[in-house]
């Protein structure tokens, strides 16, 4: 998983990068508020950030409120760097819109911790969207028929919304996703198929006869 660092004091990005390479992670760095605005803009932007609270340009918390303004569907996981470790500053930062803080200097472990955080935030906001996709699709390829069917007694067909009367088959391809596949049930089978079958049976026998008994005759 990539993951943002914006840092502009050297040493703190280096040991921060070297520590999240360490982890498995990897690490696009930004050497001021501005640069990671621009990398947090791009298609395949990291999905979690770390910003350190004061840089040159824009500060972190600028960073935070900007991302948040720009509504995106998969929203990268923002985490503070800052020296500011009191209940106002940290009520700030978390208004502004970042989702964590560490304060300096950090702990090791405790920063491990807070990023596993973030990284699982991360996947499972990607797995919701995930799901919600495949139910926007899904909800998208159905129709439903609802409300009192004016319906012909005898025919079966069906008067439609224009008021003319439409095969049953029809009306129901129009008005949903159902697809027909033709047979015949065993009782029409017996009432219409098979006296057919019978009838044709039948005709192919006499023809078949009637051709015998005209070779018998040429040959007497």
């Amino acid at each position: 998983m990539k993951i943002l660092i914006a840092e502009d004091e050297g040493v703190s990005r280096r040991v921060l990068e070297a520590m999240l390479q360490e982890w498995g992670y990897e690490v696009i760095v930004a050497h001021d508020g501005n640069e990671a605005w621009r990398v947090l803009q791009q298609e395949d932007a990291p999905p979690v950030a770390i910003l350190d609270w004061i840089m040159p340009g824009m500060d972190g918390i600028e960073v935070c409120r900007l991302v948040r303004k720009h509504h995106r569907l998969d929203p990268p996981h923002l985490i503070l760097l800052t020296v500011r470790g009191n209940k106002d500053d940290i009520v700030e930062g978390l208004k502004a819109g970042a989702n964590d803080y560490v304060t300096k200097p950090f702990h090791r472990e405790e920063l491990r911790a807070r990023v596993d955080v973030g990284r699982r935030m991360v996947e499972m906001q990607s797995e919701l969207a995930a799901r919600v996709k495949e139910l926007q699709d899904a909800l998208s390829h159905i129709k439903t028929l609802q409300g009192i069917l004016p319906i012909c007694s005898y025919c079966k067909k069906i008067r439609n919304d224009e008021n003319y009367w439409q095969q049953l088959e029809s009306y129901l391809v129009a008005h949903s996703d159902v697809q027909f596949s033709h047979s015949a049930c065993p009782e029409c089978y017996e009432k219409y198929l098979q006296p057919q079958l019978d009838a044709l049976s039948h005709f192919i026998k006499g023809g078949k006869k009637q051709e015998s008994e005209g070779k018998s005759r040429k040959t007497e």
